[in-house]
């Protein structure tokens, strides 16, 4: 378990659209096989630490005469941001996908001062 001082907990959070295939006939829309799409993310304000980022799919279009497959993860999280990953793969035909997130650590301390 990640314990974080109740006085410094942050909690940033967003939305954004990944892709729109279908309008400009993308990869996700016209493409099989294994595609992968990433979106760097920079929070308002970085954290204190490293913390813990969640995502889920807030929107989705996807073509019903083919298979729904869908793989959605974070990496490179730091302070500062952190990379949505949202791959695919096989005959699935995605015209558009918006994500949501939400991250939650410990928030810079403004009194704390380093001598370095």
């Amino acid at each position: 378990m990640r314990r974080i001082q109740s006085h410094l907990f942050g909690i940033a959070q967003g939305s954004t659209l990944l892709f729109s295939d279908y309008q400009h006939d993308g990869v996700m829309w016209t493409g099989e096989g294994a595609r992968e799409f990433r979106q760097v993310v920079t929070f308002e304000e970085p954290f204190g630490n490293t913390p813990v980022v969640q995502l889920g799919i807030s929107m989705w279009d996807l073509d019903h005469q083919t298979n729904q497959r869908v793989d959605l993860q974070t990496d490179m999280i730091n302070p500062e941001g952190f990379a949505i990953v949202f791959r695919t793969w096989g005959d699935t035909r995605i015209a558009r996908i918006r994500v949501a997130w939400t991250a939650f650590g410990e928030a810079p301390d403004d009194e704390a001062w380093s001598l370095y």
